[in-house]
């Protein structure tokens, strides 16, 4: 595998799927029964923002130092600074120098009967990962490709908990790979939390991967449902390499849509790229 993230790092696609991440996380929090992140494209976990891959591509400048700097109302800070608080951490002298990745993030909203499980395949961010999370009791490396692991890992025993699906996407199958690996592991953990990750390049694809997900939420008798969002930050082919990140999000928290609702709007100006940026946020239809 090619793919190195720490060329996106800190980007606008980051923000907008770790503000998610982090909502859906503190929803857990609020009853006291254990839950289980299962990350099944963890990645290296802490990212350098100095380092030679983050200078040469950019894209944190316009990401999450963007948001850093940006003004909020009192609402939508409320729904954000959980967010700022643990990037903040991660850079103690004020000037961002590092990102943490989706693994540390969840790391660091575990509460002590909380656990962590983070699979990744490719060696040196495999390394790095383990670097990041040596000897802690709650985190568990896995070198396991994720697709793999998705089906094999649910439901966790704690029986409480989110899987976070976001691959590299360098495989031209990487859409349908995703829709059978979800369905598998929703099949056999319906009652979980899924946030899957996708870059919206295609129309197609994207609209196929929404239809397909919602048709296996809805197999289910419940009160499950799949939000979709999609955050642009410029028109496809205006010189970005990705101008458009896409999220799926099953079994959401009920309080998930309002959560967004207050903050995207709020995230456009900053994180525009020529111009505001644009979301769509709705539940989509088999």
């Amino acid at each position: 595998m090619n793919y190195r993230h720490a060329f996106h790092a800190g980007s606008f696609a980051d923000v907008i799927k770790h503000v998610v991440l982090v909502r859906i996380l503190i929803h857990l929090q609020q009853k006291p029964a254990a839950f289980r992140v299962i990350d099944t494209h963890a990645g290296a976990g802490r990212y350098d923002l100095t380092g030679e891959e983050a200078r040469r591509s950019g894209e944190w400048l316009t990401g999450i130092a963007r948001i850093m700097q940006a003004r909020f109302s009192d609402s939508a800070l409320a729904v954000i600074k959980p967010y700022l608080d643990i990037v903040r951490a991660f850079n103690p002298q004020a000037a961002l120098a590092a990102y943490p990745g989706s693994p540390l993030i969840a790391r660091a909203l575990l509460r002590p009967q909380d656990h962590l499980t983070a699979c990744e395949i490719e060696p040196t961010a495999r390394k790095h990962l383990i670097e990041a999370l040596r000897r802690d009791a709650q985190a568990r490396i896995v070198d396991l490709d994720g697709w793999t692991a998705l089906p094999a890992f649910v439901p966790p025993k704690e029986r409480r908990g989110l899987v976070l699906i976001d691959p590299p996407f360098e495989a031209k199958d990487e859409f349908e790979r995703m829709a059978e690996g979800f369905a598998a592991a929703f099949a056999k953990w319906p009652t979980g939390v899924y946030l899957l990750w996708y870059p919206a390049k295609s129309r197609r694809a994207t609209d196929a991967l929404a239809r397909r997900v919602a048709e296996v939420t809805a197999s289910v008798p419940g009160d499950g449902k799949c939000l979709r969002l999609e955050f642009s930050v410029a028109p496809q082919g205006a010189g970005t390499a990705l101008a458009s990140t896409g999220l799926l999000v099953v079994n959401p928290p009920w309080t998930l849509q309002g959560e967004l609702k207050t903050i995207l709007p709020e995230l456009q100006k900053p994180l525009g790229q020529g111009g505001a940026a644009r979301y769509r946020l709705e539940v989509p239809t088999p």
